[in-house]
C-alpha cells in the first residue's frame, strides 16, 4: 500500500455532514479550523474566500477547495467580507448560527433557500467535512497548506458531480453512499493538486511509483512488524544493498531504517488513541521485541511515554468534541 492510501484509510467521511446550500446573495459562511479537512466547492455562482494575512481568492463554478490548519475562513458572495456572517461551519461539521443555534437540516446538510424572485441567480454551495486525528492523518495535514484549490480545468475525478446527484435522492442507504463519493471527491482532488506543476510535492507522495523505493514502501507499510533490514528490502526492490540505500535516501530524504522507526512510531501511536491493546501488544505490532524497547524510542521520538500520550490524546479528542 503506498503513503497516500495508508494515510486516506486514516481519513474517512464516515457519517459527516455532506450538504447542498442554497445561498441568496449577499451572504457569508465562517468555516472555523480544528481537527478536520473541510471541502467545498461552488456548484453554482461563484464565491470569495479570504483568510488572515491572505489576498481574497475567487472561487470559480465546480472549483474544489480543502480547508485545513487552526484558523478560520470565510466564504462570502462579496469579495469585500464586510457581509454579516449567515452561518458558522464548525470543525465537526455542524452550521450553526451565529447566536449558536443550528440552522434547518436537510440532505445530510444545512440549507437556506434562496428567495423565489432570486432562484436564477442563486448559489450552490457544496461543504463535506472529515474529522482527522492521529500521526498518520498528521502526515497529510502537514504537506497541505490551509488552504488547496482545484479549479475546475485540472479536475479529472467525476466524483463530485456523482455526489451531487446522490444528495437528491431519498432512498435507503443514503449516508453510506454520500460518505464514499466524499472520500472520493477527497481523493480525487488531492491527486488533482499533487498534480499540478506548481505544487510542492512531499516526497512519500511520489515514492509508491519509483519502481526502487515503491516495492519497499509497500512491503513494510504492510507489514511494519516484520523484522526489516536494508539487505531485505532491497531484495524486495531487486536491487544491491548499496543502490537501494542510495536510492531511498534520495527519494525520501531520509535512510531506510530510519523512516521504517518513523512510521513504526506513527502507527504505534495512532493503536494507542483509538484502541485498548495492551503497550505489550502494540510493542510486537509495530516490531519492537517488548514494551520497554517501544517506550524508550516512542519517548526520544514524541517526549512523553505511551501510556502518558494514550491518556493525553484520548483527552484532546475528548475537549474538541465537546467545543
Amino acid at each position: 500500500m503506498d503513503t497516500l492510501s495508508e494515510v486516506l484509510e486514516n481519513i474517512r467521511s464516515s457519517g459527516a455532514l455532506i450538504g447542498q446550500n442554497l445561498l441568496s446573495p449577499p451572504w457569508a459562511i465562517r468555516q472555523e479550523g480544528g481537527t478536520s479537512i473541510t471541502v467545498v466547492a461552488m456548484l453554482r455562482g461563484e464565491a470569495w474566500l479570504r483568510r488572515d494575512g491572505a489576498d481574497p481568492l475567487r472561487l470559480g463554478t465546480r472549483d474544489l477547495v480543502i480547508l485545513t490548519g487552526s484558523g478560520s475562513t470565510l466564504l462570502s458572495s462579496d469579495p469585500t467580507g464586510r457581509i454579516p456572517t449567515t452561518c458558522v461551519l464548525t470543525a465537526e461539521g455542524a452550521c450553526l448560527e451565529e447566536t449558536g443555534e443550528r440552522l434547518t437540516a436537510g440532505n445530510g446538510g444545512l440549507v437556506r433557500v434562496a428567495d423565489e424572485a432570486g432562484l436564477d441567480s442563486e448559489h450552490v454551495l457544496l461543504a463535506g467535512s472529515f474529522p482527522t486525528s492521529g500521526r498518520i492523518a498528521g502526515r497529510l495535514l502537514e504537506a497541505l497548506p490551509n488552504v488547496v484549490v482545484v479549479p475546475r480545468a485540472h479536475q479529472r475525478s467525476r466524483a463530485l458531480g456523482l455526489l451531487e446527484s446522490e444528495l437528491e435522492n431519498r432512498e435507503p442507504g443514503q449516508q453510506a453512499v454520500l460518505d464514499r463519493l466524499l472520500d472520493l471527491v477527497l481523493i480525487g482532488a488531492l491527486r488533482d493538486w499533487f498534480a499540478l506543476p506548481d505544487t510542492d510535492v512531499p516526497a512519500w507522495y511520489g515514492a509508491a511509483g519509483d519502481p526502487v523505493v515503491g516495492p519497499a514502501l509497500g512491503a513494510l507499510h504492510a507489514d511494519p512488524a516484520r523484522a526489516w533490514t536494508v539487505e531485505s528490502l532491497a531484495r524486495r526492490a531487486q536491487v544491491s544493498r548499496a543502490t537501494f540505500a542510495r536510492r531511498f535516501a534520495e527519494v525520501m530524504g531520509e535512510p531506510p531504517i530510519s523512516y521504517l522507526t518513523g512510521w513504526r512510531l506513527c502507527v504505534a501511536a495512532d493503536l494507542l488513541q483509538e484502541r485498548e491493546d495492551t503497550t505489550e501488544s502494540i510493542a510486537r505490532q509495530v516490531g519492537y521485541s517488548s514494551a520497554f524497547a517501544l517506550s524508550a524510542a516512542f519517548t526520544r521520538e514524541y517526549g512523553v511515554r505511551p501510556s502518558r500520550y494514550r491518556v493525553q490524546s484520548r483527552r484532546l479528542a475528548v475537549t474538541e468534541a465537546v467545543e
